[in-house]
């Protein structure tokens, strides 16, 4: 599987926007949203998602409220990922509703589409459980990372 693949999976106007709707997601919440792009892997895609997530540092987050969005570009998959924080006052489905959104653009071939639709999602969601606060500081890169 090649990184070329990954690379040219989106354009870097694309990137931009996906990092601007990510700023906007945490406007409202002190959740930490990321991407997270790989051509594939030979894992579970869940555990692989945990894996990266530790890697990225995602799980040093003070409220443990940081979330992944891995994607798989060769083999379609994508795993929303989140921190021992949430699950611990979200319901079980909470991440039905982001997934649901993002599948029916990825479906359609409209990848950038559906990550934001995830990203806006996500930030959405997460906002009822845990809202931004004053004093709140970003924790985490915005930018989308790649393997």
């Amino acid at each position: 599987m090649s990184r070329s693949k990954v690379e040219s999976f989106l354009s870097a106007d694309d990137e931009k926007e996906i990092v601007e709707a990510i700023r906007i997601a945490e406007k409202f919440t002190s959740g930490e949203i990321r991407v997270h792009l790989e051509p594939a892997t030979e894992e579970d895609p869940l555990k692989h998602a945990a894996d990266i997530f530790h890697h990225l540092g995602m799980d040093r987050t003070e409220a443990r409220n940081g979330v992944l969005i891995y994607i798989a570009v060769v083999a379609h998959k994508f795993v929303i990922y989140g921190d021992k924080g949430i699950y611990e006052k979200v319901p079980h489905d909470f991440w039905e509703i982001t997934r649901d959104e993002m599948q029916r653009y990825f479906k359609e071939g409209r990848f950038k589409q559906g990550i934001i639709a995830g990203v806006l999602s996500a930030g959405e969601q997460l906002q009822k459980y845990f809202p931004w606060q004053r004093d709140d500081i970003n924790e985490l890169p915005d930018e989308v990372s790649k393997g």
